[in-house]
Order: C-alpha cells, then structure tokens, then sequence
C-alpha cells in the first residue's frame, strides 16, 4: 500500500511538472509578444545578457537564454571580464564561445571584454560608473529591447556581480537606455531553494515575477552540455551544481524599475 502511495504522489507530481511547463511556454511566448518595442527590430525581440566571466552564461542564464531563443529573441552576451584569475584567459574566452555555441548564440553576438581595471577577482571592487559606462556604450552601439543581468545579492555573492547590478541599476535612473528598454534583475534564492534542482520548478512558478522562464528535460540538457565546455571550471563541486542547482531549470527575474510602471511578463 505504500509503494502504491509513493508510486501515484511521484506521478502526480511529474504530471503538475509537466502541466506548469507547457502552461509556461504558452505565457512567456504572449509576454515577449506584448513587449512595447515589438517590431522595432522586424520580427525579433534584441535581448542583452550582461554576465562577470565566461560561465555565468550558462551556470546562472541558461535556462533563460534557451528559451528566449525558442521564442525567436536575438540573444547577445556582454561578458566584462575573460575570467583570468587563475591566468586563464584565453581558454576561458574560447570556452565561453563554445558554452554559447550550445546554448544558441552565434559568436557574432558575444562580446568580451578584457580591462585592467575589471580584474577577475572575487575581492576586486570593480567602479560602477566604469561599468555603467561600459554597458551603457554597448546599449548605444543597438537599441536593445530587454537587459539581464543578476540582482543586488548577485546569486553567489561574487562582488563583481554585485558591481553589475548596481551600474544597471544606475543606468535605470538615466536617460542612456534605448527607449522601452526593459531591465530584469535575476533573483538569489537561499541555499535550500538553490539546490534542490526540479523540485523547485512549482515553488518558483507560484511565487510573483516579472519574467520567469523554466526548461524541460531538453533543456537541461543543453544547459548541462554548455556548463560542459568550461574544462577549466570543472572542478568536483561544479558536477554537483550541475546536477542539483535550480539554476539549471528555472530562472525568475524581477523588473529594475525605471520610470512607468510596466505589466509583467511570466
């Protein structure tokens, strides 16, 4: 009687898996469908992921950039850094094209950047008004209709991370962005939610977001085959994130305000 028990709640609960993603896929295509800069660009949405080091694209982004991509959005990476700490930089550049390869995203659409004064370095404190102005001169080179990047707490509370957020953030209270720019702070979950893989899909499906965006078993696999190509980075610890993080299934995003208030978008 147990085992039958287990067997019908394991059941029930790949089928409300199943029922939230493709309810998911139907809402997120009507969501990029409403965005106000629709057709600025003829059919495609421009969409800026603005990431520290080559591997927070798919470590942290992942899930959010394969589906923006099946809903037809021209995904582009600003990546400030190679991610030269350990005097890897070369190969940590040709990796992260290669992770972007797997996601979707031509190497057109990638650039990074390498500045003395945006060392990688989890101690570093990179300026704002540096990197504000970085990104700010990348959102003029193309009218971008959407930026993401992480939130105040930067998802693993590296400070270069941080850094980005509060130059957007600094961004939002000017007048540099593209009109009708949309700018999405990804959400840091506590170290529960964080690591308790699918799992985690309805929590975050229920809890209220500005942009969530969830992959299936597909999916996962592609994030899993990009997370792959970064051989330096691939140490014991990062097959358990790989396996376990939420990150690799769900992403959720809130809006960084700036001027009217917008609707949501799921």
């Amino acid at each position: 009687m147990f085992m039958w028990l287990v067997v019908i709640v394991v059941v029930a609960y790949v089928v409300c898996l199943k029922c939230i993603y493709y309810r998911h896929r139907r809402s997120l295509k009507h969501g990029i469908s409403a965005l106000p800069s629709l057709g600025r660009h003829g059919v495609e949405i421009e969409c800026l992921v603005v990431t520290a080091h080559p591997d927070d694209e798919c470590m942290f982004f992942g899930p959010t950039i394969i589906r923006l991509i099946e809903c037809n959005v021209s995904v582009h990476v600003l990546c400030l850094s190679e991610g030269n700490y350990h005097n890897e930089g070369a190969q940590r550049k040709q990796e992260l094209f290669n992770s972007c390869a797997k996601l979707g995203i031509p190497s057109s659409r990638i650039t990074i950047l390498d500045h003395k004064k945006l060392p990688d370095h989890p101690k570093a404190e990179w300026k704002v008004s540096l990197v504000a102005s970085i990104i700010a001169k990348h959102l003029r080179a193309r009218a971008f209709d959407m930026v993401l990047t992480f939130d105040g707490r930067g998802v693993s509370g590296h400070s270069n991370h941080v850094t980005i957020y509060k130059a957007v953030r600094h961004l939002a209270s000017t007048d540099q962005l593209p009109n009708d720019c949309r700018l999405f702070s990804l959400v840091t979950v506590g170290l529960l939610r964080k690591y308790v893989s699918f799992f985690e899909l309805p929590l975050s499906w229920l809890l209220p977001s500005s942009l969530c965006c969830i992959v299936g078993a597909k999916g996962y696999r592609q994030c899993k085959a990009a997370m792959l190509c970064h051989h330096t980075q691939l140490v014991w610890f990062r097959y358990l994130y790989i396996t376990f993080s939420r990150y690799m299934f769900v992403n959720t995003f809130q809006m960084i305000p700036q001027g009217p208030k917008v609707n949501q978008i799921y």
